[in-house]
């Protein structure tokens, strides 16, 4: 079992999800589906871990 992260590691990966999905949607040519796809399946590959670590921690 892995210990829950912390505050500033959760608001970490979140700004640094944030930002890379700023990049991928300002640099795209245009944005269709794949695009859209890619970046719901890599905000679940985010959000998931830090929402099981948040709930743990209560």
């Amino acid at each position: 079992m892995r210990k829950p992260l912390s505050k500033s590691q959760i608001v970490c990966v979140s700004l640094l999800w944030l930002a890379l999905c700023y990049l991928v949607l300002t640099k795209a040519e245009r944005i269709d589906g794949m695009t859209v796809v890619m970046l719901i399946i890599s905000a679940a590959l985010v959000f998931i871990p830090v929402y099981k670590s948040i709930k743990k921690n209560k």
